[in-house]
């Protein structure tokens, strides 16, 4: 029996920056398959053709006014704001713990600047999209991700290789 490893503490950096203390919540990228569904003659029912991946996306919630993230908005570029999460969990059975690190790299495409009401907590989210993607666990790279290049590796298995020696890239 076991128990899952439990999310303990995380921090955020932006432009290497350490946020702290001051990020209560972020929202992850999803990772999703672009698919289109298949029927043809013969076939039981559709299925799904992987044509790629959906776009990336991370949603970031800074509690108080965090200026230097709010001047990145509208920046140059779509790669031109690094980010990075890293989570430790642990599970409570055996105590063994997961180090997890996200980077990203992509531009802020919202900023939800919430609700202010004195004496409360205030926050502000801020929404980006992104054109790279890492996921490394225990310092071992499990998933990376590059829409530009085309790069699309899992657990060291490059997924994209035929399509970029095929296009030359």
């Amino acid at each position: 029996m076991g128990l899952p490893h439990k999310l303990k503490n995380f921090t955020v950096y932006n432009a290497g920056d350490n946020y702290l203390g001051k990020v209560p919540e972020i929202e992850l990228p999803k990772l999703a398959l672009k698919v289109e569904q298949y029927r043809a003659a013969g076939m039981l029912g559709e299925i799904d053709i992987a044509l790629g991946l959906e776009k990336l996306e991370m949603t970031t919630k800074y509690g108080g006014l965090v200026v230097a993230v709010m001047r990145q908005f509208g920046e140059f570029g779509v790669s031109g704001i690094q980010q990075r999460f890293v989570g430790w969990y642990q599970e409570e059975e055996l105590g063994t713990a997961i180090t997890a690190e996200i980077v990203t790299r992509g531009m802020h495409t919202e900023i939800d600047l919430g609700t202010a009401k004195t004496g409360d907590n205030t926050e502000h989210a801020v929404k980006s999209t992104l054109t790279y993607f890492k996921l490394i666990v225990n310092g071992a790279a499990l998933i990376e991700i590059d829409m530009i290049s085309g790069l699309f590796i899992v657990g060291g298995v490059d997924r994209s290789a035929a399509m970029r020696a095929a296009l030359q890239l």
